[in-house]
């Protein structure tokens, strides 16, 4: 493999990422990837696919192998000793729980190419409070925590993309010594989006049970009553995307709702006024954090991260979420009334920012 140029002498740092598609986590890898870690060369481990080839196309240097939790604990144990043991690198960083479990396995006993103990660091995307979220059953849930919280003992510093992901990591695996929080990092887009009143409707996200679509589409039916121009475009792609367009046949709205499937989010979000997201957990949705930064107005359920992002009137809680007529308001208020709508983020951070931040960690543990 061939890094890039005129790095020598900067630190090697390994991501291993064990999902393939574009999502959330691969939105992070992107950005920070693309802006560069300061100080650092990073090399991303992933499933071949689509992250890996919108890697590829920005000039990131990645490797591909078998490191999904559809590949297995012990295949994705062997892919990533593999490659360290081939880059050597000074640092471990893991993403999502199963490639921080797979991750210490595979780093143990091996040395960095300085003679070091490779350092192990893990970001933490996608830590429900919400039981059942994520495991099928407690028991399930019981054996990855004792899991998680052994490891913790091995792991150098375990990042948390906001406070609600680092309160869960304390709760559930024991470790807040470690923890160091460091949002998701959105740029401004150029140019600025002038936003403006009116009701054109978005959710931006994967059309499973657990987003809620239902219910705004239960409550999109009561604004489209009242107002014949709202339209709503339900964009992406999953399990529940023929029960969501039965649902809209059902309620005779197959003509005011779009279903494009997959959908560039910025040319979606500067086409709308409202992001709707009653998802029953978040940790810092990038579907909000983009929202603020277009102008838009939000309505979202009150959990997880979501009140890090956006003020309390954009806030519904998980039973307003079922109430149909209480989320129209909302949908009409932030559609309306552009006063109501969000500012920018309180603490936001840039994409710079949020790599600045990554390699503070770096150069910490790195000491």
């Amino acid at each position: 493999m061939v890094l890039n140029d005129g790095l020598v002498g900067e630190g090697l740092a390994l991501w291993c990422v064990p999902v393939p598609d574009l999502g959330g986590v691969a939105r992070h890898v992107l950005d920070a990837a693309r802006a560069g870690i300061p100080g650092w060369r990073v090399v991303v481990l992933c499933p071949e696919g689509p992250l890996a080839e919108a890697l590829r196309a920005q000039g990131t240097p990645v490797v591909t192998g078998p490191v999904s939790p559809a590949d297995g604990t012990a295949a994705a144990v062997r892919t990533i000793r593999r490659t360290l043991q081939r880059l050597r690198p000074d640092l471990l960083h893991t993403h999502l729980a199963f490639a921080d479990l797979a991750g210490v396995a595979a780093v143990a006993g091996l040395r960095s190419g300085r003679g070091e103990r490779i350092r192990l660091v893990s970001t933490e995307h996608g830590i429900s409070g919400v039981r059942g979220y994520y495991q099928s059953g407690d028991l399930q849930a019981w054996v990855k925590a004792g899991a998680h919280r052994a490891r913790l003992l091995r792991t150098d510093r375990v990042i948390a993309v906001s406070d609600s992901t680092a309160a869960q990591v304390a709760a559930q695996w024991g470790s807040g010594q470690k923890l160091t929080v460091i949002r998701n990092g959105v740029d401004a887009p150029q140019p600025a989006p002038q936003p403006r009143a009116g009701l054109r409707v978005l959710s931006l996200a994967r059309l499973a049970l657990e987003k809620n679509i239902d219910q705004l589409m239960q409550a999109f039916d009561l604004v489209a009553r009242e107002h014949p121009e709202a339209r709503l475009t339900i964009a992406g792609r999953g399990p529940e995307e023929g029960a969501l367009r039965t649902l809209a046949d059902s309620l005779h709205l197959e003509d005011r709702i779009d279903f494009p499937g997959h959908a560039d989010a910025s040319e979606a979000l500067r086409a709308h006024d409202v992001v709707v997201q009653l998802s029953a957990w978040e940790n810092l949705s990038y579907t909000l954090l983009d929202a603020v930064a277009h102008g838009l107005g939000a309505v979202t359920t009150d959990v997880g991260g979501n009140g890090e992002i956006v003020p309390e009137r954009c806030l519904v809680t998980a039973e307003e979420a079922r109430s149909p007529e209480f989320v129209a308001e909302r949908i009409i208020e932030q559609g309306n009334d552009l006063a109501e709508r969000p500012g920018p983020a309180e603490p936001g951070l840039t994409v710079a920012g949020m790599t600045a931040a990554i390699a503070d960690v770096y150069r910490e543990i790195a000491a």
